[in-house]
């Protein structure tokens, strides 16, 4: 959804933090309102990037002001809308514009969008207001591992405003979304595109239409794309580019070549695009080439990109489940990553910051990352995809405070001995609350619906160890539904209820278990090795499983681990793993890299020897 002019709106606002809720008027509509401070947007109060660094309590409210003045002539507010958009802001926040309530957000991991053309004034002033409510781990909420009294693997509570906000300028009519779902098998791309003017027939979902006798459709009834000649004002017109390996800066440089196909979309039915066989190219972590296209509506012009890959489970020819991709066994080998940096939290310092994780883990030879605890900037899906980086997304957990005594030692030990726990215990798994359970599924339907595109995530985990995890195979067949596309880890580590694609186990102490599965089994956290570098560390106090003193010792016994317990485990059916972790966060130094990004905590060339073992082993 690119679109060549928009407005970032990052940089300094005015701030003030209350311990009411209520808007304080009496100051708002006079020439002197008490700001705190100014707040460099997009970096949480508690980040010491945003020159704030405080906690946001439960009780309070956090105020955000800027003034915009657009441009003379920029805008006509009869034939043009003014949208202004939020990466995510966390948790709850309410959006003024020009003294006049426009939208409420409730959640802290998700964009949001709001028209604000009516609120603007005729000179074109956008005075924004915004107030931000966090109950952190006090509520059901998301949360991921926010905590207000960080300690052991749980972090620092960050709130407000955490990814960027922005303003753009688009036609009358303009394209909403795009949905696009790539056929591997037959080299096709499925698209559906939404606008924003169409009928409400045009916009509804492609399941609920039946196609007309006159409309060309598959063996599926689904709605082929018109050619050209049949376009007219209501269609969008589709133009597909030859595959590209995409550099950091985006989109903008790769529509040099004619396009290898062109068609015309109705909004709202779903329309299957073919790729010709000699510009077919499979998107693999090695070769991620992805294919450019443009979209035409009107006045509007988007750019996008979609890649032809298929990721799924197919019985190998050693008799087991395996994940497969592109139709071949394809072993992934994962590291956990949570997002945290020591200078900004949950919000990277820089775009080069986000690369860097990355592409640290595919030089030491992982394939695949596990997106845990929280849903990241778009931005960074985008550097897999274009990098080639398997994403495993999760869905930030929450819930009322975690029984650890029930969900984590006892699940350890309940899980080592293979007994089953069902997952209707509510209070021991802290999902009492109603209004909880549905906000969760919320949150769930509007994750896949926002990441759905980038071709780089091929699987979703619902529930990470018992935490908030409730109804687990209404939910996995919920997200299924949502799309067939992809895998579900319906619940990982353990409290397993025989559902979803995966067998997940976590280990870190006992053994390590091998159950018989018709499910593909995964290793979906292991390690937690810990190694604290006194000057590259966040905090005095250590957490890991197993401590170590020297980075030669921790080489040493992750060797040992590698060639006794975890290698072996892939000839007793295992098909993925995924160590614990990217880097240290806070008092949890069991990274790869430290904190701070500085330091590779282990020999490199040990670590890169290990993963093409593990790789290779699938095979031999």
């Amino acid at each position: 959804m690119v679109r060549r002019h928009w407005i970032n709106l990052n940089g300094m606002w005015d701030y003030l933090i209350t311990d009411s809720r209520i808007l304080p008027w009496q100051f708002y509509k006079s020439e002197y309102f008490p700001f705190d401070g100014q707040i460099l947007v997009p970096f949480s109060p508690e980040a010491p990037l945003s020159q704030v660094k405080r906690q946001l309590l439960p009780d309070e409210t956090l105020w955000y002001s800027r003034t915009i003045q657009l441009p003379e002539n920029c805008l006509n507010t009869e034939s043009q809308r003014l949208l202004l958009h939020f990466g995510a802001v966390d948790q709850i926040c309410s959006v003024y514009i020009n003294r006049k309530f426009v939208t409420y957000h409730k959640g802290g991991y998700l964009p949001f969008t709001t028209d604000i053309t009516d609120f603007i004034t005729e000179d074109l002033t956008v005075s924004i207001l915004i107030s931000v409510h966090d109950f952190s781990d006090t509520s059901y909420h998301a949360r991921g591992k926010q905590q207000l009294k960080r300690g052991g693997m749980f972090y620092t509570a960050q709130s407000g405003i955490w990814q960027t906000v922005w303003m753009e300028i688009v036609p009358n009519k303009y394209i909403r979304d795009v949905r696009v779902t790539p056929d591997w098998d037959n080299s096709l791309v499925r698209m559906r595109i939404r606008v924003s003017s169409a009928s409400s027939a045009e916009n509804a979902s492609p399941a609920h239409i039946s196609p007309t006798a006159a409309d060309q459709t598959d063996s599926q009834g689904t709605v082929l794309a018109f050619s050209p000649d049949r376009q007219n004002s209501s269609n969008v017109i589709c133009k597909v580019y030859p595959p590209v390996f995409l550099e950091a800066d985006g989109l903008n440089d790769t529509l040099c070549q004619d396009e290898i196909t062109t068609a015309a979309i109705r909004p709202g039915k779903g329309a299957t695009l073919s790729i010709p066989e000699n510009m077919q190219k499979s998107w693999t972590p090695k070769e991620p080439w992805l294919y450019p296209y443009s979209l035409e509506y009107g006045k509007d012009r988007i750019l996008g990109y979609f890649a032809l890959r298929k990721c799924d489970v197919q019985i190998a020819d050693d008799n087991y489940p395996r994940f497969f991709l592109n139709n071949q066994p394809y072993f992934q080998s994962g590291v956990l990553d949570q997002g945290y940096w020591p200078d900004g939290l949950y919000t990277a310092p820089s775009d080069e910051a986000l690369i860097y994780d990355i592409r640290a883990m595919k030089d030491l030879g992982f394939n695949m990352l596990r997106k845990h605890g929280k849903i990241e900037t778009d931005r960074w899906y985008f550097h897999c995809d274009r990098m080639g980086m398997l994403v495993w997304q999760d869905m930030p957990n929450g819930g009322s405070s975690y029984h650890h005594w029930f969900v984590t030692y006892l699940a350890t030990l309940l899980n080592w001995m293979r007994i089953p726990v069902k997952d209707l215990h509510a209070r021991l798994l802290s999902r009492t609350d109603e209004f909880g359970r549905q906000e969760y599924i919320d949150d769930i339907r509007d994750m896949v619906r926002t990441l759905y595109n980038h071709p780089s995530i091929v699987t979703w985990v619902p529930f990470n160890e018992g935490w908030g995890q409730f109804s687990t195979k209404k939910v996995t067949d919920f997200i299924h539904r949502l799309d067939p596309s992809r895998l579900v880890d319906s619940a990982s580590g353990w409290f397993d209820q025989g559902c979803g694609d995966i067998n997940s186990l976590h280990y870190y102490f006992l053994g390590l278990p091998v159950p018989e599965s018709d499910r593909v089994l995964a290793l979906s956290e292991f390690g937690g090795y810990s190694l604290r570098l006194p000057e590259h560390s966040a905090c005095k106090n250590i957490y890991g499983y197993k401590k170590f003193t020297t980075s030669e010792a921790l080489t040493d016994s992750f060797s040992r681990l590698m060639e006794n317990t975890i290698v072996p485990s892939v000839k007793k059916g295992y098909s993925a793993t995924v160590f614990t972790q990217l880097s240290d966060i806070e008092e949890e130094t069991n990274g790869l890299i430290t904190y701070d990004r500085k330091k590779i905590k282990m020999n490199p060339l040990i670590v890169q020897k290990w993963n093409t073992k593990l790789k290779k082993s699938l095979h031999s």
